[in-house]
This record gives C-alpha cells, structure tokens and sequence, in this order.
C-alpha cells in the first residue's frame, strides 16, 4: 500500500532520476551506474543526486549494490518504463499530428510525460493505432509494460566502405537533432562510410548524392544497422 501511495506522490524530480537511472542500466547492461555518473547525466551537482538516492531507497524504488553501485527494483524499473512509454507515446502524437519536428518534441515531451492520468495515456496509444516506436527510431513500451531494446551499433564503429541504415538518434540534444536535419539525414536515410580518419576519427559519410564530414561525437550519437 505504501509504495502505491508513494507512486501517486512522486515528484517530478524524483521521476526524472528513476527514468534517467533506467536509461543508463539499458545503455550498457555491463556497466554499472554509481552516483557521480548519475549526477553527470543529468548535470546535477553529486550532493543533489547522493539525497535523491536516498529518498528513493526510503520508497524502496533503488538500491545500492557492491561498492555503491545503483540499481531499480523491480517497482522502480516499472516506473521509469511508464516515463518512457508517455514520454516517446508524446514525442509521436506531437510530430505526427501537431506538425512539431524531431528535434522540438524532446523538451515539450519532458513535460507531459509527468501527466498521471492512465487512461489518458491509453488513449492516445489507441489513437495513433498503437506506434511502435518514436520519431527517433526508439521502441515504446506497450500498455503492460514490455518492452524491447533493439540491437544497435553506432555510425563510429564502422570502417571504410561500410554501408548502413540510420534507425536511431539520441533525442537528448536539440542542438543534435537540429544538426541532423540541417544536413539532411533522416530515419532510414542509407549511409555510406567514405573515410574514417586516423587523425581525429572524423568520418566522411555519403546519403542521397551528398557528401559530408561529421565528427566522432557525432558519429557516437547516430544508430545504424549495417547493409553491406
């Protein structure tokens, strides 16, 4: 009983850190995530995030593994994957029937995931016939809860005369996603590695009769799936 009245009364905030908490477990399920990686994630100072933590080991949503590692239990992790279910299930209803472009979605998305109502989240699932993933290329959670992590590799760890498939972004950065579009690429745009450079892993990269060199922080943050 405790902790659902805990799950009505959760703050924004405290949202937010089990969300961001989740992300990083699923970025790299063989790392582990410790407090100072938390706060960097979320640019917070170390001393938020350390009384955060210990708020959400009070509701029993994290724990403190070997050496204070952090993990969700099982009622945190249902949490933050209903965050990202409302979260992406928004970005979708925004870009496909408000006219907001991808990279306008993320900011407003951060508000509305915070609604309570269920139904309402439903509903909108419903109404745009049950999306599968986002207009970043990320699965959504279903209404139960499941979700699926699909197997990705970045643009940067592809060699000369590679050619891939752009099926993800990461929707963190505006400034990212704005870059994106500026130079054309899209979800499913096909991409071609012309060069990997030794000097600075810049890449010089190919798409639809255009030429361009990206940096490795970029090539870092664009998800494909190898063609050839």
């Amino acid at each position: 009983m405790t902790n659902k009245l805990n799950l009505n009364n959760l703050t924004k905030s405290e949202e937010d850190y089990l969300k961001a908490l989740f992300q990083l477990l699923i970025e790299d399920s063989s790392v582990k995530v410790g407090n100072n990686q938390l706060a960097d994630y979320l640019k917070v100072s170390p001393a938020s995030t350390n009384n955060m933590i210990k708020k959400l080991k009070a509701k029993n949503y994290v724990v403190s593994e070997k050496y204070g590692k952090l993990d969700l239990t099982e009622e945190g992790k249902s949490i933050a994957v209903r965050l990202i279910r409302k979260h992406r299930l928004w970005e979708t209803f925004l870009c496909n029937y408000l006219n907001f472009t991808w990279d306008e979605v993320h900011e407003v998305a951060e508000q509305l995931e915070h609604i309570k109502s269920k139904k309402l989240i439903n509903e909108l699932d419903r109404f745009m016939d049950f999306p599968e993933k986002d207009p970043h290329g990320e699965m959504i959670p279903n209404a139960d809860g499941e979700y699926s992590i699909l197997p990705k590799i970045t643009l940067s760890s592809l060699s000369d005369g590679d050619v891939c498939q752009l099926v993800a972004v990461d929707d963190g950065s505006v400034n990212f996603l704005k870059y994106v579009s500026e130079i054309g690429l899209a979800l499913s745009s096909e991409i071609k590695v012309l060069e990997v450079r030794e000097f600075d892993k810049s890449i010089r990269i190919q798409f639809d009769n255009t030429i361009e060199t990206v940096t490795r922080k970029f090539a870092d943050n664009v998800f494909v799936k190898k063609v050839v």
